[in-house]
């Protein structure tokens, strides 16, 4: 059992690591998510029984969760997002 939770704290620093290359938040809430499920694994890995479908279903709504959290919490970069306001034909 022990190395179900080491294999997702791994998953999270090897995430961690691409989000160094790729700035974007998608690979950081992942890892959060990662680390997150890591540390569910550990604290009441005894007591809970997930099955493999059902922890991915888990880290899925973590990371979106964490995803979530990142964009309110550090919001969108200025010049990341265009409006146009005017065709570049007229």
């Amino acid at each position: 059992m022990w190395t179900s939770w080491v294999f997702w704290m791994i998953a999270a620093v090897a995430l961690a690591i691409f989000e160094v290359f790729a700035p974007s938040f998608i690979f950081l809430g992942f890892a959060i998510g990662a680390a997150l499920m890591g540390l569910i694994l550990l604290v009441g890995g005894s007591a809970l029984s997930l099955s493999v479908p059902m922890t991915f279903l888990v880290f899925a709504i973590v990371s979106l969760i964490s995803w979530v959290a990142l964009r309110q919490i550090l919001g969108v970069r200025g010049g990341q997002v265009k409006v146009w306001d005017k065709d570049i034909n007229d």
